[in-house]
């Protein structure tokens, strides 16, 4: 995965999904779809690799969010 700033590890781990879709497509210069995959792939890679540093479960992850 091409680098990404820190803040949006930050930022999925507290939810805060529009401003890390926003940063990964500045950083990588994507469309919207294709930030939505880097999203997803690095929320799996967060998930495993650092499950206590997430506020939410992952059934409770996304809930209350639409776009």
């Amino acid at each position: 995965m091409e680098h990404l700033p820190e803040t949006v590890d930050r930022d999925i781990l507290v939810q805060r999904v529009m401003s890390a879709l926003m940063a990964i497509r500045e950083a990588s210069d994507c469309t919207l779809h294709e930030a939505i995959d880097i999203f997803a792939q690095r929320y799996e890679e967060l998930r495993r690799d650092r499950p206590d540093d997430f506020t939410l479960r992952r059934e409770d992850y996304g809930h209350g969010f639409y776009s």
